[in-house]
């Protein structure tokens, strides 16, 4: 690590840790409907648009109307998406006349993009129209990161409700649209404008052709990126314009364009924790849940810059133009935040690098986590640990005064355990078939670790890829897609259900043998759940996969 680099770091936690409590509380504010006064105009707008499409923002919703919206809403944007997709040669907004997507792609794509995940078995300049990459995936990098903040809300208000309350997880539509409106819309409105300003393409123009430098004829992609660039990262969506993703001089030109691309990365799900503080009315809540989140970073990202440096001098796949050690960063970032953007190549990291990517998607992706479902996963745990130190020392688990009993422990269990499950199955079906094990571009613990990752990526709404993987197979266009959708609503709707357990339940008031949640001690538990389940799911796949590979590296043996 160099002096640009300490430089870079620097500012980068700083800026982390001093925007994040203050994202959290006006992310409270808003979805709370509490807005500023310089919103007033688009408060109209907002209710312009519920009368427009009949939707009556105040009525309430319990657990069944509140999932029954958001599958429908899936759905819908799925058929969309996918037939957009496949039929996109028809329509407007396509210079470079790109045909329609096949079928199992579009399938795929359209999978990827409505779950947050933005896995991209394609490359963009290649394959999309500039219409396709705005109006189709664009918006869902918008609305996927919607649902997941509105998802935290109606969690958080069955945690936070009163016994005399209404009983409401809430509005589904309410709370997408304000999370739209009034958090990613204007940030991204102002990240977009810094990032022309750096260099970012936003143009409508076809390709320009161009002469290389061995006088090779070059066609020079263009398009409306910057737009994207922004709420791809401020989402944790993560689906590059182009194929090289945040790699390429268009998409993230200079060393400022990369540190507030890898900055947003991590904002608004640093933010979230002390937005749920202010929700449940305990400011200490959510900074221990922000603390626990932070020690797992920081864990992951000294291991990381440990295990690269030892192997100094492998700059294959890596960032050339700002150094090894930020891309060390951004990857780290992006597989905890379950964004999936990338600047380097993950496959080229060394082996305890690559590990330590792979165990931050398997953990859960709860090392800050996706917007919106990261904290979700994050209170799953937190419940977890509650019960398990209930049972420690004799007393009935409590968080918030409201007892945990079998039904939110049940809850909690399935959306931490089912994305384990399907990665762990279809890694195993993937190794033992050819329609899996013939995409490997490497044989032994590396293509190993290239499938466990795909599939990690997939059910953890990841997106980003190993590299190696041929995964524009019907194979895995299939399977991926079945993981994307298992990953996203097996936390979803288990989020819901542990809600809805929770509304209107009996609060006991603070005694003398009261289980704090908001003590170091509660962290070091915390923490200790996650790694424990972590490393009891998935150890054996590590050992075999990057941690085998890490022995054997220096006896000169590579895969």
């Amino acid at each position: 690590m160099n002096g640009n680099d300490a430089i870079f770091f620097f500012l980068y936690f700083a800026a982390l840790f001093l925007l994040s409590p203050w994202l959290g509380i006006y992310i409270a504010r808003v979805m709370d409907g509490d807005l500023p006064k310089i919103f007033g105009p688009i408060a109209h707008l907002e209710s312009l648009f519920y009368r427009i499409t009949k939707t009556k923002e105040e009525t309430p919703s319990g657990f069944g109307r509140y999932a029954w919206d958001i599958l429908s809403f899936t759905i819908l944007c799925l058929f969309f998406v996918t037939l957009g997709l496949h039929f996109q040669e028809y329509i407007p907004g396509n210079p470079e006349s790109k045909p329609g997507v096949p079928w199992d792609l579009a399938w795929n794509t359209a999978v990827s993009f409505v779950t947050n995940t933005n896995w991209q078995a394609y490359s963009g300049e290649v394959a999309l129209s500039y219409t396709s990459q705005m109006l189709l995936l664009g918006v869902q990098n918008f609305v996927s990161a919607g649902v997941g903040i509105a998802v935290l809300v109606a969690l958080v208000r069955g945690i936070a409700s009163k016994p005399s309350g209404s009983g409401i997880l809430g509005n589904f539509y309410q709370d997408l649209t304000r999370s739209i409106l009034y958090i990613l819309l204007p940030i991204s409105l102002v990240v977009a404008l810094a990032l022309v300003a750096q260099g970012v393409v936003m143009d409508f123009s076809p390709y320009v052709n161009s002469i290389g430098l061995e006088g090779q004829s070059v066609k020079i992609p263009l398009g409306p990126a910057a737009s994207q660039i922004a709420i791809k990262q401020l989402g944790t969506n993560g689906g590059g314009f182009f194929g090289v993703n945040s790699a390429h001089p268009f998409e993230n030109p200079t060393s400022f364009s990369s540190w507030v691309q890898c900055l947003l990365i991590l904002l608004i799900p640093g933010a979230l924790p002390f937005a749920y503080g202010k929700w449940v009315g305990s400011w200490k809540a959510g900074l221990s849940i922000f603390l626990g989140m932070a020690i797992l970073f920081a864990i992951s990202l000294g291991v990381a810059l440990y295990s690269e440096h030892i192997f100094s001098g492998a700059w294959e796949g890596k960032e050339t133009r700002f150094g090894i050690s930020q891309s060390i960063l951004w990857g780290t970032a992006t597989t905890a935040a379950s964004n999936g953007s990338v600047n380097a190549m993950h496959d080229s990291f060394s082996p305890l690098a690559g590990g330590v990517a792979v165990w931050n998607i398997l953990l859960g992706e709860v090392v800050f986590g996706g917007v919106g479902v990261g904290l979700v996963g994050m209170l799953f745990y937190v419940i977890l640990t509650v019960f398990i130190a209930g049972l420690m020392v004799g007393r009935t688990p409590e968080y918030f005064g409201k007892k945990i009993e079998s039904r939110e422990v049940k809850f909690a269990l399935l959306g931490v355990l089912a994305p384990g499950l399907s990665i762990l199955v279809f890694t195993a079906i993937a190794l033992v078939s050819d329609l899996g094990s013939s995409s490997r571009a490497n044989q032994g613990p590396h293509g190993l670790t290239e499938i466990l990752y795909a599939f990690a990526s997939a059910a953890g709404n990841n997106g980003s890829a190993f590299a190696g993987l041929n995964a524009n197979t019907p194979f895995y266009n299939s399977a991926l897609s079945f993981c994307m959708l298992l990953g996203r609503f097996a936390v979803i709707l288990p989020a819901l259900g542990l809600g809805a357990a929770l509304l209107g339940k009996k609060q006991a008031p603070k005694g003398e043998g009261t289980f704090s949640t908001e003590s170091p001690l509660f962290v070091l538990l915390l923490l200790s759940i996650i790694i424990l389940v972590g490393a009891l799911t998935f150890l054996p796949m590590l050992v075999l996969g990057p941690g085998v590979e890490h022995i054997l590296l220096p006896a000169g043996t590579k895969f």
